[in-house]
């Protein structure tokens, strides 16, 4: 399937030669949410193994040193994967680049990267300053999403598309390789009601909270309130409801992966929805997807978590300092960093940092990607740590 693209207003005149085919699009299911779930006993099996596979993860998360050194790769790389389902296309490395340039005390200027980096490493920073202000007390609802949306949309192409605004024109999932509208989304003058349903909704314990996650992120997506970054929104909103209804102790938990993977059969399964009422279908494939990813990912926290071990005991041998376990904690929260930012985000003295560099260079544990020129630090990766979470 080609690259669904999210429009808004008229359909003629989007750079193509013709008028973009309607007549096999689905419309919004229009008085059918909440939805019943007839047949919810056919999904008891797989929901459970959702929640004993997120169940682990978790605690594989609390177990940590620092869940920190697992949410920072992953975390980015959700924000590549996301993003590139929308069409923009970015790497890990990059978006590591830039966050390390940019907090560096080097003078540098986001104009130096690509647009689409600086797009999708505002997924990570919207993401971020959502999980902040829950943990501060802000519920999730339609102003933190538009709060979110407005950081997530601040640069690039989004930046023209009203950044933490609802929609007030129809817009439309179109596959632009195939010439036709896939599914139109619910009309702009009943979007208030369809958002209030939806948190009400959200907010209802009578379904377990991984089923309304689900069922709360395909009804999101058919509303589409926004004229851009749906996609993206959406797909925040699962780790953050599955962390404020209590299945994970913090949201580090991304699913994107999985459906790029089936990103034909999740765009169909998200069709039938509203053209033949099949929630169950839906909600199995979503029960699916939240068990593959959370092995998936428990695979990779253990790779992690056994990893940091090694190099605790590596960088402690190398070291030979008080300061090696905090430096080992930097390079595994930081894989791709400027020299300069270790003595001044770690706390480590600076004559002990420079040490530091050197012979974590000579043991080959760090790698120069740009040499200091002048008055600019070097630009430093950490390649045991970015190779396991590089795809």
């Amino acid at each position: 399937m080609g690259i669904v693209y999210q429009m808004r207003g008229s359909l003629r005149g989007v750079g193509m030669n013709s008028e973009i085919d309607l007549s096999t699009a689905v419309k919004y299911h229009y008085g059918e949410f909440p939805p019943r779930l007839d047949g919810l006993a056919s999904v008891i099996r797989p929901l459970t193994a959702a929640v004993a596979a997120l169940a682990r993860y978790d605690q594989t998360l609390r177990n940590m040193h620092n869940g920190e050194i697992l949410l920072a790769p992953l975390r980015n790389q959700e924000a590549v994967i996301s993003s590139r389902m929308e069409g923009t296309v970015s790497t890990l490395d990059e978006i590591l680049r830039y966050e390390a340039e940019i907090e560096s005390s080097d003078d540098a200027s986001p104009l130096q990267f690509r647009s689409e980096v600086i797009e999708v490493a505002l997924y990570s920073r919207a993401m971020r300053l959502a999980q902040k202000a829950m943990s501060e007390g802000q519920p999730l609802s339609p102003f933190l999403l538009r709060s979110t949306h407005r950081v997530l949309l601040s640069f690039g192409r989004g930046a023209s598309k009203r950044p933490g605004e609802f929609k007030t024109e129809q817009n439309y999932l179109v596959d632009r390789d195939r010439k036709r509208v896939l599914f139109i989304p619910i009309k702009p003058e009943f979007l208030q009601d369809g958002m209030e349903a939806l948190f009400k909704y959200i907010d209802d314990d009578m379904n377990d909270i991984v089923t309304r996650t689900a069922i709360a992120h395909v009804e999101f997506e058919s509303l589409h309130p926004f004229d851009d970054g749906n996609g993206r929104i959406g797909r925040m909103l699962i780790p953050l409801m599955l962390w404020s209804g209590g299945i994970l102790s913090q949201p580090y938990f991304y699913v994107s992966a999985y459906l790029e993977d089936r990103k034909g059969e999740y765009i169909e399964r998200m069709r039938a929805v509203s053209e033949k009422n099949d929630w169950i279908g839906w909600l199995a494939f979503m029960l699916d997807a939240f068990e593959q990813q959370a092995n998936r990912n428990l695979e990779k926290a253990e790779s992690v978590r056994r990893l940091y071990e090694d190099m605790k005991t590596r960088f402690r041998t190398v070291l030979q300092s008080q300061w090696s376990t905090v430096a080992t904690d930097f390079v595994f929260t930081r894989p791709v960093f400027k020299s300069s930012t270790l003595s001044a985000r770690s706390g480590i003295p600076p004559a002990t940092a420079y040490r530091f560099l050197k012979l974590l260079q000579d043991a080959d544990l760090l790698k120069v990607i740009e040499p200091a020129a002048g008055r600019r630090a070097a630009l430093l990766s950490f390649e045991p740590l970015l190779e396991l979470v590089r795809e």
